[in-house]
């Protein structure tokens, strides 16, 4: 999915989120910030896609201010809420392949714009899918084969879980995880200090600090894994974004919550719509 011009504000705001988040020392945050806008002006545009902008963003922002781990607070923060509140929402969904997708869509409300309490108040409305191709998901599990589940933001994993067990009554299910610390996205260290990784059994990284997939810069293993899986299940907007870049295969489930217009247009959906989508 290509910028839009909707996007440029949305990477502005990022940028001075992200260097307020790194540092306190103003004379660091401000060269932060002046770097990371060079590289917006610079390289927006609307054959760009903007999670390869985010990623450079991140990176010089966590360069130049020595803070590997700006969103740390933030992530813990998201986390907790996560984890407190699956309980609650695991008994509203059914057990099935449809509930699961639904538990694991309402957890696509987290974002790191947004203050708790509005994360609370949306992750318990009910999930009604505006495009809804569970039918066809369950379908490609009867057949078997391997799938390549691309996590998103670190709360997630509570409610992904539930998702990758009940896919592995039909499929070898691979869960992908950044590398290292990007925005509030799920890393490896994250899974082994939520004590799950050995519930979701295969855990690998993408090779890259990025939101979304940078497939240039992605790990081997990562793309061998992508290249032999018989579908890749992605998660949340950043790997929308990436992913419909390449063509349609109908090998790309997104399951996703389109939280702005830019992707909820590229979609055809309102904004704020859930989408179960194969392409």
């Amino acid at each position: 999915m290509k910028l839009a011009s909707d996007c440029y504000e949305c990477l502005r705001r990022l940028i001075y989120q992200a260097a307020d988040l790194a540092t306190d020392d103003a004379s660091l945050k401000q060269r932060a910030i002046k770097e990371a806008t060079k590289i917006l002006d610079d390289e927006f545009s609307y054959s760009q896609v903007s999670i390869m902008i985010a990623t450079k963003i991140n990176k010089v922002v966590r360069e130049m201010t020595h803070n590997p781990d700006p969103y740390r607070a933030i992530k813990e923060r998201e986390m907790t809420i996560a984890r407190e509140l699956y309980p609650e929402l695991r008994s509203r969904y059914k057990e099935d392949l449809r509930g699961c997708l639904k538990l694991a869509a309402a957890a696509n409300v987290i974002d790191f714009f947004r203050e708790p309490d509005s994360i609370k108040e949306d992750i318990r409305k009910p999930v009604n899918f505006a495009l809804d191709d569970s039918e066809q998901l369950e379908a490609r599990f009867k057949e078997g084969g391997k799938v390549l589940y691309l996590a998103d933001n670190a709360g997630e994993l509570y409610f992904d879980l539930p998702l990758v067990k009940c896919m592995r009554r039909f499929v070898n299910v691979v869960y992908v995880v950044k590398p290292s610390p990007v925005q509030d996205d799920l890393t490896l260290e994250d899974v082994k200090r939520s004590g799950l990784e050995g519930e979701f059994e295969k855990v690998i990284s993408t090779g890259i600090a990025s939101p979304g997939i940078v497939f240039s810069s992605a790990s081997a293993r990562f793309k061998r894994e992508f290249e032999s899986a018989d579908l890749i299940f992605a998660k949340g907007m950043g790997h929308y974004e990436a992913l419909s870049e390449l063509p349609p295969e109908g090998r790309f489930f997104y399951c996703l919550k389109a939280k702005c217009k830019p992707v909820a247009d590229s979609l055809g959906v309102p904004i704020n719509s859930y989408v179960a989508m194969l392409q």
